[in-house]
C-alpha cells in the first residue's frame, strides 16, 4: 500500500465556532459536534482566536480511494506507528484516511511504516 507524505504542515485546533475556519485551503478538515469544533488545516491557515492550538504536525494520505467494504486499512496503520510509539490523529474522508503526527516523530514513523512493507512516497 502506498501512503504519501504531505510536504504541507499542520495545525490541529478547537475553534469556538464553524464561521473561524477557512475552508478553502486544502486539506482542510472542519468536525463540529455537539460539544467542540475542531479544525486541522495547514499551519498558514489557522484562524485567530482558536479556543485551543496545537502546530507542528506532518501527514500521511493513503493514496487512491478506498472501497468501504475494506477492512483494517486505519487499523493496521495505527497498530504499526503505535508500535514504534508514535502518537497518531486520524483523519478520515469520504476517499481515503489521513494520517497525522507530530514533526519530531516523522523520521521514525516512515521507518516504521516502510519497515511494515508500506511504500512512502512525497508529494
Amino acid at each position: 500500500m502506498k501512503l504519501e507524505l504531505l510536504k504541507l504542515r499542520f495545525t490541529v485546533c478547537q475553534l469556538e465556532n464553524t464561521e473561524q475556519a477557512d475552508c478553502t485551503a486544502p486539506f482542510t478538515f472542519l468536525a463540529k459536534t455537539d460539544e467542540e469544533v475542531s479544525l486541522v488545516c495547514p499551519a498558514a491557515s489557522c484562524p485567530g482566536g482558536a479556543l485551543n492550538r496545537q502546530d507542528g504536525w506532518r501527514c500521511l494520505r493513503v493514496v487512491g480511494a478506498l472501497d468501504f467494504s475494506l477492512v483494517g486499512i486505519l487499523a493496521k496503520i495505527a497498530a504499526c506507528l503505535a508500535e514504534a510509539r508514535v502518537p497518531l490523529f486520524a483523519v478520515s474522508t469520504y476517499n481515503t484516511d489521513y494520517i497525522l503526527f507530530r514533526e519530531e516523530f516523522t523520521q521514525t514513523a516512515l521507518n516504521a511504516l516502510t519497515n511494515a512493507g508500506y511504500e512512502i512516497i512525497e508529494e
